[in-house]
């Protein structure tokens, strides 16, 4: 009997394009990556296929930016645990995380202002900020809720 010899993955510029596009951001959509790439959408997405097939890419986590975290509840934190997968970490106590107003960029206090979109939600400083933002973005808005079927 003949052993079957492996035939070597051979990324091309479009394989590489999706790595990239995914190391600077784990969360864009086939259809993002493919407008910054210049290609078909079926295409980044049977590329992708291929990559998380082969094993190549294991898996799409997060990174933590612990610059965001309380700095009375960071000294509390093991820095190892931040860089393991968040399913394993195991805090105990709530975490007090710096959020960052949607329009404004200016701190948020204790009770965050908040726009529920069907995908997503969005925190502001302020009624003002959040008025503004819901205005700047109205037609955005309502398109997302249509497609969800909201209104």
């Amino acid at each position: 009997m003949q052993s079957i010899k492996s035939l070597p993955l051979k990324l091309d510029a479009i394989d590489i394009a999706i790595l990239k596009s995914l190391a600077e951001d784990g969360r864009k959509s086939l259809r993002q990556m493919a407008r910054e790439i210049n290609v078909s959408t079926p295409t980044v997405k049977v590329r992708y296929e291929r990559l998380f097939n082969t094993g190549l890419i294991k898996s799409i986590s997060p990174i933590f930016d612990t610059s965001k975290i309380d700095r009375a509840t960071a000294s509390k934190l093991d820095q190892n645990q931040l860089k393991t997968k968040a399913s394993k970490i195991n805090l105990g106590k709530p975490i007090n995380v710096k959020i960052s107003c949607e329009y404004c960029k200016g701190p948020i206090g204790d009770k965050p202002h908040v726009v529920k979109l069907p995908t997503s939600e969005r925190y502001f400083c302020c009624t003002s900020c959040k008025a503004l933002y819901k205005e700047k973005y109205k037609g955005r808005i309502e398109a997302l809720s249509k497609r969800a079927g909201k209104i």
